[in-house]
């Protein structure tokens, strides 16, 4: 099943124009920023049409406490009962877009997977890509009826993080810097999980060419930036980094929420990974967990 859309077929499928007709999806706006204020104003001054706000901070992650990592998994009754407030239902197709870097949405399709929904997409590039109707009318969608059963994609926990960075690929999501400890803006020790092996989230984007991938301004030509690198490329790319369609693999990022958009690239690629939701933010909160820095070996 696919698991991006592009906007030309988000636009054909809102107005029911593919033969045969497609279902129109629920739409889900997840605009958000790090350590930013709601991007709720910016929904409503301009919004896909029939689309509902859906906060990341509140609705996509459950309250922090000790131990949790900064973006913990939200209760899934609580997840449930804010996606039936936007109108998600049970076997009918949802889209998901933020404003073009493709975090925030990705954290929304894992939710929404890992929760048991079976036909979520994110809209390739975002609200930033989208050149259909915009409107500041904020809708009012019945209820729907969807109820989360967590487990349909694999979580890693600390301990497994640790053992799959022995036994198959642990991906770090995070900037190169931050993964070699040159820097850490926010949590409390700079550094990587030992063994983990650096895949900046910023290079599965046509934004970023870098990674040694033969190719890829040809075949990214006219794709707006944030949009993701065409399949063959990004399984070129994880294929250096060691991956196949056989490797166990695992992702973390600094809290769960730019790691989710690995395993959405991963998934384009062909690729099924397991997310580590605690991610560094916890991992390092934990003054018993080993810490790597510097650049990989060899």
């Amino acid at each position: 099943m696919a698991v991006i859309v592009s906007p030309t077929q988000l636009a054909r499928e809102l107005t029911g124009s593919p033969s045969p007709p497609h279902t129109p999806p629920t739409l889900l706006d997840v605009r958000w920023d790090l350590a930013g204020p709601s991007r709720r104003p910016d929904y409503e001054a301009a919004h896909l049409p029939g689309a509902v706000y859906v906060d990341l901070e509140t609705e996509l992650a459950g309250p922090v406490g000790e131990g949790t990592g900064r973006h913990p998994l939200p209760d899934p009754e609580a997840f449930g009962a804010a996606m039936r407030r936007a109108g998600v239902r049970q076997g009918h197709p949802v889209v998901v877009y933020d404003g073009g870097r493709g975090w925030a949405a990705a954290r929304a399709w894992w939710l929404l997977r890992w929760a048991g929904h079976e036909d979520v997409r994110v809209l390739d590039g975002g609200l930033a890509a989208w050149e259909g109707p915009l409107t500041g009318e904020v809708p009012q969608p019945p209820e729907g009826d969807f109820t989360p059963r967590p487990g349909a994609l694999p979580v890693l926990d600390a301990d497994g993080a640790a053992a799959l960075a022995r036994t198959g690929v642990l991906l770090d999501a995070r900037s190169g810097e931050r993964y070699r400890g040159e820097v850490e803006p926010i949590d409390r020790v700079a550094g990587h999980i030992p063994g983990a092996v650096s895949a900046p989230t910023t290079e599965n984007t046509v934004e970023n060419t870098a990674g040694g991938v033969s190719g890829n301004a040809g075949n990214a030509a006219g794709r707006p930036p944030g949009a993701f690198r065409p399949a063959a490329e990004l399984a070129a790319r994880f294929a250096g980094l060691g991956i196949d369609a056989d490797t166990e693999v695992g992702v973390y990022c600094g809290s769960g929420v730019s790691a989710a958009h690995e395993v959405l690239a991963l998934a384009i690629a062909g690729i099924d990974a397991a997310l580590y939701p605690g991610s560094w933010s916890q991992w390092s909160a934990d003054p018993s967990r080993p810490v790597a820095t510097g650049p990989e070996p060899g």
